[in-house]
């Protein structure tokens, strides 16, 4: 009977895609309860940004750096690749809202920011960040850049992020809930955080989501329940839903007490796996090829559902069915990550030094007006075609063709097109110019004046008189 209930366990647990990795371990002992493919090496996208906020976390603790310093948005940092904040070269910016901003938004920006701010360049930085992965046993981890855009070099596994989860959480109590943030609000915009489990999944409270179209949509998770803490490693999944979902079906394995563990083989702890030495799988085509298009960004709107998920679905109800009649029926996973929620109070974030009661409130109120204008800008400029384009000169067209009908029309006319260019038009289209010829009174007013405003004021007078 032993075998059979282990050869049925077997059977029912994996479900998984075999381009994905994925890990469950004890926050607390470092005891892995679940792995597939856990140690293989994977490119880390930006769940890199945990090592990031770990060595500027660091560095606060020790007192070498303060979460109300302020930094200096680079001309490097401007320059990286969305996701990000946008702000210019020479925009300033506290530590902590730097630090929000990364974790929530994953704002590439503001992770280099961070790494100029503490190492004084992306190199000096990515060698603390080196440093820091070897002094915590993540033997298979490099990094060349904060962010985890692509970069040669630049890897990882579901061991190493397991292990740096677990020294967040040991290490930096204090500060670990930068790894929680609902959601962040900047000037009038709000951005929920991108690890969807944050206020969906019963005890979700960390970590990080990651995405480049080589690695896939991976994600590093943290939940309690009843005390007990556990971590969530998922690399390579087809979307930021799919991610999720197995996630939380990892977790819920995990916190199952089902009286079956006595079937699984122990699995030792984490930092004893014993490391792949392979190539980092590339999914560029599965990811990113003309049939599905996705940008190089953790910004998923992707809503899929588990019975579009073949692998999920299967280890969702198989675990189910296996376990039936030994714990109380529970929501899907599936159905707790697709409900919609409150996103909660959104911590606000700002440029500038740090600031407080009216001083905060007037900082908003800055950058909100400043997204405003930027807004209107760019309306107006989609708004307001060149000289002699096609819009305008349409326009221009049926406000000479029918004068009489809409009188307001030659005020249009000259807030789509510059005065000069009207003026031109009865010259370079004389088909259209012989149109208002037949109507002396009208005709006679564009030349009696060298400025179209003027002419288009005595216009209404002149039709009764037609």
């Amino acid at each position: 009977m032993k075998f059979i209930a282990v050869a049925a366990l077997a059977l029912t647990l994996p479900g998984i895609a075999r381009a994905e990795a994925w890990l469950v371990v004890e926050a607390d002992t470092g005891r892995v309860l679940q792995a597939d493919n856990a140690t293989m090496p994977w490119y880390p996208a930006s769940v890199t940004k945990i090592m990031t906020a770990y060595v500027t976390l660091k560095a606060v603790k020790e007192g070498r750096l303060s979460l109300e310093r302020t930094l200096t948005v680079s001309p490097v940092a401007a320059s990286q690749s969305p996701s990000k904040m946008g702000f210019r070269p020479g925009t300033l910016v506290t530590v902590e809202n730097a630090l929000a901003m990364m974790m929530v938004k994953s704002a590439n920006d503001m992770a280099v920011v961070l790494a100029e701010g503490v190492g004084g360049s992306v190199d000096g930085f990515s060698a603390m960040m080196n440093q820091t992965a070897q002094r915590l046993g993540m033997t298979q981890s490099t990094y060349v850049n904060p962010n985890g855009l692509p970069a040669d070099g630049q890897v990882t596994s579901a061991r190493d992020l397991a292990i740096l989860a677990r020294a967040v959480i040991r290490d930096l109590p204090e500060y670990e809930y930068f790894m929680h943030i609902p959601a962040i609000r900047f000037g009038r915009r709000t951005t929920a955080n991108f690890n969807r489990l944050i206020g969906r999944y019963p005890g979700a409270d960390g970590f990080k989501t990651g995405f480049i179209c080589a690695s896939g949509y991976n994600l590093v998770a943290s939940a309690t329940r009843n005390g007990k803490r556990l971590i969530a490693v998922v690399l390579g999944s087809s979307s930021g839903q799919a991610r999720a979902v197995r996630a939380a079906q990892l977790l819920e394995r995990g916190f199952g007490n089902t009286g079956l563990s006595w079937l699984r083989p122990s699995l030792g702890s984490v930092d004893s796996l014993a490391p792949i030495d392979a190539t980092p799988p590339n999914l560029r085509e599965e990811m990113c090829n003309g049939k599905r298009r996705r940008p190089a960004t953790d910004e998923d709107s992707d809503s899929v559902t588990l019975a579009a998920n073949g692998g999920a679905s299967g280890g969702e109800t198989g675990v189910s069915f296996f376990t039936a009649g030994l714990q109380a029926p529970m929501p899907k996973p599936s159905e707790l990550l697709l409900a919609d929620y409150p996103v909660g109070e959104p911590m606000v974030v700002y440029t500038g030094p740090k600031k407080s009661g009216a001083g905060l409130i007037a900082a908003v109120a800055t950058d909100s007006e400043k997204q405003t204008s930027r807004r209107g800008k760019r309306s107006r400029v989609a708004a307001k075609k060149p000289d002699g384009a096609a819009e305008p000169k349409a326009a221009e067209t049926r406000t000479a063709a029918r004068p009489e009908q809409k009188p307001a029309k030659p005020k249009v006319q000259h807030a789509l097109a510059k005065p000069e260019a009207a003026a031109a038009k009865p010259a370079d289209k004389p088909a259209t110019a012989a149109k208002p010829a037949a109507k002396p009174a009208t005709a006679a007013k564009p030349a009696a004046s060298a400025k179209p405003a003027s002419t288009a004021k005595p216009k209404p007078e002149a039709k009764p008189a037609g």
